[in-house]
């Protein structure tokens, strides 16, 4: 039983109509109690599009999952004064709502195992996810030509949070250039964002760039192969839609001993690295432009082959590093962006390191009326318009 009102007489006592177990979605009815299972998936609830003050329902946890699968609350009037939908989230939980008037709408009148608030505001919130950018590969023995390193992969997203989640972030760092051996790079590492009622986002790192004779390596977007025949690695591995990022260009074949072709450009999230032309490196392929932040910045471009007696493929747009040009080391990419390592080339003798790719980056923005200020990993916050932004340059979390 429930009761209606702040002092309840003998009058306002509520008679429930309980109802069976609810599985799926369902439109509720003033004066009727309903136990909802959510052990095989979340569901939403919609409340009376019409209600008379005093009108009241009654929801139970009656498996103890909506900490796992929530419980939606949807109404054409307002719940808690707000038009936004408020979710069940606790085990066990067991909320009464009654209809207060036009501006309140449904509130919450009683609750078991409620935790802070029984009916928890939901809200949505913006995410940019780049993981690191790999390394460019570096170049030991005469006429060799490395790759360029691949951009971190790029992508985006939109979910509903609640308040109360815990949104962790994991930002990866970029690939180190290979060493001046000849070595091949080392990829990027993956970012990602995760909480308990979002669907986890994971960027996946670049991919190495190939040294001599060495193909590139897949990944976000794809590295750049060596000179002497190294393919370029493959991009949006693993798969997502849309695609978070582009191959890898191959390196030349060989020539002769000493005219052998450049490195492959790494690939770019949103081109493909180009491929050694004649004794010149690829290009890197171009990032992509984002304005999450309030401004256009441009992340995740792929790393420049070097040249081999020759031009250095230029750094794809985003902050990447480009090719050395005639022997040398490969320019590194811009912190935080994501981008591929310019690839490292000599003609005759010396050791030349590879670039170092750029660590990724993740950036949150949420309508400042809900932004709660609670954060670890110091993110730096500024505003835009209507909404708050975070950019984790490092790890942390963000409580929503």
């Amino acid at each position: 039983m429930s009761y209606v009102g702040n002092t309840p007489a003998a009058t306002d006592v509520v008679d429930f109509k309980w109802q069976s177990v609810q599985t799926t979605a369902f439109t509720a009815v003033a004066g009727y109690a309903y136990p909802c299972n959510t052990t095989s998936a979340a569901f939403t609830v919609t409340l009376p599009s019409s209600a008379s003050v005093g009108d009241t329902i009654a929801l139970v946890d009656y498996a103890g999952t909506f900490a796992t699968n929530k419980i939606t609350l949807n109404s054409s009037l307002n719940i808690k004064g707000s038009t936004d939908d408020k979710v069940l989230t606790t085990n066990r939980e067991g909320v009464t709502i009654t209809y207060a008037d036009a501006t309140q709408g449904w509130i919450a009148t009683s609750g078991v195992n409620s935790g802070d608030q029984a009916l928890d505001l939901q809200y949505s919130a913006d995410f940019l996810v780049i993981a690191g950018g790999g390394g460019g590969a570096g170049s030991g023995n005469n006429y060799v030509s490395g790759g360029g390193g691949g951009a971190g992969g790029f992508r985006t997203s939109t979910q509903t949070t609640s308040v109360g989640t815990v949104i962790t972030v994991t930002v990866g760092d970029g690939g180190a250039g290979g060493n001046g051996t000849g070595g091949n790079s080392s990829a990027g590492s993956n970012s990602s964002i995760s909480g308990t009622v979002l669907t986890t986002i994971t960027s996946t790192g670049g991919g190495l760039a190939g040294a001599y004779n060495s193909d590139g390596g897949n990944g976000g977007s794809g590295g750049g192969g060596g000179n002497f025949n190294g393919s370029g690695g493959t991009g949006n591995t693993p798969s997502t839609s849309p695609s978070q990022g582009n191959n890898g260009g191959s390196g030349g074949s060989y020539s002769n001993s000493t005219s052998s072709q450049g490195g492959g450009g790494g690939g770019g999230s949103s081109s493909t690295g180009s491929t050694s032309s004649s004794l010149n490196g690829g290009a890197g392929g171009n990032g992509t432009a984002s304005s999450i932040t309030g401004s256009s910045v441009t992340y995740a471009g792929g790393g420049g082959g070097a040249g081999c007696n020759g031009t250095g493929g230029s750094a794809g747009s985003g902050g990447a590093g480009a090719g050395s040009s005639g022997g040398g080391d490969g320019a590194a990419a811009t912190i935080n962006t994501g981008s591929g390592g310019g690839g490292a080339g000599t003609t005759t003798g010396g050791n030349q390191t590879g670039g170092t790719g750029g660590k990724g980056v993740v950036i949150l923005s949420v309508p400042t009326t809900n932004y709660s200020g609670t954060t670890t990993g110091s993110p730096t916050v500024t505003t835009s318009g209507a909404n708050t932004i975070m950019q984790f340059n490092g790890s942390g979390s963000y409580t929503a």
